[in-house]
């Protein structure tokens, strides 16, 4: 059988394209924001304690790690549509599952599952969004797409307050929203990219062709997994009480709402690792500030939410420079390469920063973090030097 070139539409269809894509992985963000407390809350409810909260919370990166790599594949036997109706359907019957079968190992084998679907469901929207978005304008999109999925990420709590967390109203919500992502996805499927059948490169290979945008997502998975978690804890320990604490974590997603479109606009105009170099750098920076603030909260706010918005746009800049740098058919592969790499800093990145800041408290916090950045930063310098003109 011959193989397929990827079909990019033009013009109206293009945007409808990419606004089918777009809007899939919105919704289906929304269910998952509303899922996640959801499932914590539940689990200390059946006696768990948050050590093992955070062992089945950190079976979602596992089942990443383990089973996106063969999503390229399978997409390519089965269809990138098909394969993205077939994860959502899974998912929503495990959110509902989770429900039906209230005991602690079933629930690791539910979350594996669920998490299994999630992880093919973003590599194909993204690849999807990639692929069809216009090259001179490829930063601006995946600036929209991650604004978008932030604020769909920003509903999911909300809708929960109103649903509350006792129930099937909010499973059945989760997994409803799970189910209408299917709409857009149904509409557009004549205009979804086609991956070819054959092999695509080894794993490491993608991390050799696009170290820049790969790592990029390794170290934003880290910075924002345990930025996230650790933060209220420091919080805790500059002497503010516990809504204060948890309260920082909000100036770092606003900063991650508002920086997205401009980073990729500017992404649009200059190389992208120059961007990328950029906002490593001002990460570093931002988190060395960090211990000078800590003294003023109104600077502190102030602080987190630029660093926030900064650091946030490592994934954005990273997704585009990733459909800039591997075309064609071995894109959806680096594009699973990508989300792994998300997955893998998802899993260390807590880990670190908390124990940085247990060695150094409680700035510790601060200096992980600004580590990390450097580190990443003299990926991107290299690259740059190694390879000027691409």
């Amino acid at each position: 059988m011959p193989a397929q070139s990827p079909v990019v539409p033009e013009d109206g269809a293009r945007f409808a394209s990419i606004a089918a894509a777009i809007t899939c992985v919105a919704v289906v963000g929304i269910g998952l924001s509303l899922t996640i407390p959801l499932l914590s809350i539940e689990m200390e409810r059946m006696g768990a304690s948050s050590t093992l909260v955070g062992i089945n919370t950190a079976v979602a990166g596992l089942a990443a790690i383990f089973t996106v790599p063969f999503v390229p594949r399978l997409a390519a036997r089965l269809g990138v549509v098909r394969l993205l109706v077939l994860a959502i359907v899974l998912g929503a019957a495990c959110l509902v599952a989770f429900k039906l079968l209230p005991g602690i190992a079933w629930w690791f084998v539910l979350r594996f599952v669920f998490s299994m679907s999630l992880g093919a469901l973003f590599v194909l929207s993204e690849f999807w969004i990639n692929e069809a978005a216009p090259p001179t304008r490829r930063g601006l999109v995946m600036g929209i797409y991650a604004t978008v999925l932030a604020l769909g990420f920003a509903v999911g709590p909300i809708l929960l307050t109103l649903l509350g967390t006792r129930g099937f109203a909010p499973y059945l919500a989760g997994a409803g929203l799970f189910l209408v992502a299917m709409v857009p996805l149904v509409l557009a499927r004549g205009l979804s990219p086609v991956i070819p059948q054959g092999r695509g490169r080894p794993f490491v290979a993608y991390l050799r062709l696009a170290p820049s945008a790969t790592f990029a997502a390794l170290v934003y998975g880290a910075v924002e997994t345990g930025g996230f978690a650790i933060l209220p804890l420091y919080g805790l320990r500059l002497g503010y009480d516990a809504e204060t604490a948890a309260g920082l974590v909000s100036a770092l997603a606003l900063g991650n709402v508002m920086f997205q479109i401009p980073f990729g606009w500017l992404a649009d105009r200059v190389d992208r690792r120059l961007v990328l170099l950029m906002a490593a750098l001002g990460g570093a920076l931002g988190s060395s500030l960090i211990p000078l603030a800590s003294s003023w909260f109104p600077a502190l706010v102030v602080l987190l939410f630029l660093w926030g918005g900064i650091a946030g746009t490592l994934y954005t800049v990273g997704l585009a420079h990733l459909g800039a740098t591997v075309r064609g058919p071995e894109l959806a592969g680096a594009n699973a390469a990508f989300v792994v790499l998300y997955n893998v800093g998802l899993m260390f990145g807590p880990p670190v920063i908390g124990g940085g800041m247990d060695l150094v408290p409680p700035q510790g916090f601060a200096y992980s973090l600004c580590l990390l950045f450097l580190a990443y930063a003299a990926i991107v310098a290299m690259r740059l030097v190694q390879r000027p003109g691409a």
